[in-house]
């Protein structure tokens, strides 16, 4: 069975879509330092090996076809609505871009965009005066914006998950931790006893959630 050429080898809608929300992202997170663009250009291969097997070749369900035939003999496993692995797994029927992970990936992906604008947004506010950066999602977690390029990769993967994007969110996710725990060295010379404080009172990567009991209560 072959790739139909209406669904894929659409070469064109691989460079739009990618170019789009790398430069999205890019408007967000503004990378001025080295870690800075290891971080961007991490996240930016993980978009365009996703969109090149979304539009170009569908090189997972080439590479599963052999295991997935025999299990779904009905199925255009070439057409789009098959690459959406999850819903054709689950043994769903009609359009896949209404189901529950389609819809909850744009929740994660906005969520996140959202979140590094913020962020990126806080940092630079604080940079600029030689401070650290504990106001907004700062105040809550330690690196906001790698959670936040966590959270859009991970809601791409709900959408459209592929072997290839699948090894790279694990190497990426590893590969953020790596760089966290460089940043937080650096943060910790620079600013001693103010960051032991920070550190101390907000986590790394799960958000610090505080509760205040009403005086009388």
């Amino acid at each position: 069975m072959a790739p139909s050429a209406s669904d894929y080898g659409l070469w064109h809608l691989v460079v739009i879509n990618s170019l789009f929300f790398i430069i999205f992202a890019y408007s967000f997170f503004k990378p001025t330092r080295f870690r800075d663009w290891r971080t961007f250009g991490g996240f930016s291969a993980f978009i365009i090996a996703l969109f090149a097997e979304m539009y170009g070749f569908p090189l997972t369900v080439y590479l599963l076809s052999g295991w997935l035939e025999p299990r779904f003999p009905q199925t255009n496993l070439f057409s789009h609505d098959a690459g959406h692995i999850w819903w054709m797994m689950s043994g769903r029927h009609g359009n896949p871009h209404l189901g529950i992970p389609h819809v909850l990936s744009f929740v994660f992906i906005l969520g996140g965009f959202y979140l590094l604008s913020v962020s990126w947004h806080v940092l630079f506010s604080a940079q600029r005066r030689n401070e650290l950066a504990t106001a907004g999602p700062y105040q809550r977690v330690r690196h906001p914006q790698y959670v936040a390029f966590v959270l859009v990769m991970f809601g791409f993967l709900l959408q459209w998950a592929t072997l290839l994007t699948l090894v790279m969110f694990g190497i990426l996710v590893m590969m953020y931790v790596r760089l966290a725990l460089s940043e937080e060295k650096k943060s910790a010379f620079q600013f001693g006893q103010a960051w032991q404080d920070y550190a101390t009172r907000t986590h790394r990567f799960v958000p610090t959630v505080t509760f205040t009991i009403p005086a009388g209560a």
